[in-house]
């Protein structure tokens, strides 16, 4: 488990490219037989990939939780992006597909991951937070998270939000959690831009095609940066942050948050004059 430290607003305007990519992307997120995980002290979430070939895997708290068992106090949240596998929670099975999520509260002593086809494996990708009451695991496959589209191509950002893990789907303590993707011939992700100082978000882009590479806007609204971000990469955007992209091509990308509350439309917008 790699560890983040959260900074200032103020740090990052004086960041090189090198120190940005540094502090805020993590570009390995999926390995074989291993599970990358990356804690970050910006409202302690935990996010990472989890990819089981030819045997199988558990999570462990390590030093950095200093408890028992990973999810003594925490909640989270998994959608699949490989071939069919299995999470099983102290015993439970619960097979997902290609894009099937998972919840699952706290209290589970034992999680483990494992892979139908070794040939096809899962690609389990998690978010991780701090939770103290344990609401039900609940499977969300993705006709079932609830569907927002929004955005037209005039404007080059038609897309559907598909929120798998959302007051509207599933209880959680605080883990939101879903993935958007964008139609052909739309590149912006959010775009006008805002921020929520009341909840931080972690986003990983995936069908990044080799060639493409997606512009992650991130800073102060009057201050803006931009980090260049490959397929299945993710992303740290703290509270103070905007965070919008815009692709070369189109591409999909799953958003994790956690804060103050759950409410997705509690944003503060800028107008795109405002932006610098």
């Amino acid at each position: 488990m790699e560890t983040r430290y959260s900074n200032h607003p103020e740090d990052s305007k004086h960041y090189t490219t090198e120190e940005l990519r540094k502090q805020y992307l993590v570009e390995k997120i999926f390995s074989d037989d291993e599970i990358n995980l990356t804690y970050t002290h910006v409202d302690r979430v935990i996010f990472g990939g989890i990819k089981p070939v030819n045997k199988k895997l558990a999570l462990s708290a390590g030093k950095e939780l200093g408890v028992a068992y990973f999810l003594e106090r925490r909640e989270l949240g998994l959608i699949n992006l490989g071939g069919e596998g299995t999470v099983i929670l102290d015993g439970e099975k619960y097979t997902l597909k290609v894009r099937d999520g998972l919840y699952v509260g706290c209290g589970k002593k034992s999680v483990e991951f494992q892979s139908t086809d070794s040939k096809n494996p899962a690609k389990f990708y998690m978010v991780s937070t701090p939770a103290t009451t344990p609401y039900p695991t609940v499977k969300i496959d993705i006709e079932k998270a609830k569907k927002v589209p929004c955005g037209d191509m005039a404007t080059a950002n038609k897309r559907v939000i598909n929120q798998y893990i959302n007051p509207s789907v599933c209880k959680s303590c605080q883990l939101a959690m879903g993935l958007t993707e964008l139609e052909p011939g739309s590149v912006w992700n959010t775009m006008p831009a805002h921020t929520h100082e009341r909840r931080m978000e972690v986003y990983l882009y995936f069908n990044v095609e080799e060639t493409e590479q997606v512009f992650h806007v991130m800073g102060q609204p009057n201050e803006t940066r931009h980090i260049l971000v490959k397929n299945e990469q993710a992303v740290i955007s703290p509270s103070w942050s905007i965070h919008s992209g815009v692709g070369t091509k189109n591409y999909t990308f799953i958003w994790g948050m956690a804060g103050e509350n759950q409410d997705f439309d509690d944003m503060d917008f800028i107008e795109i004059k405002d932006l610098k």
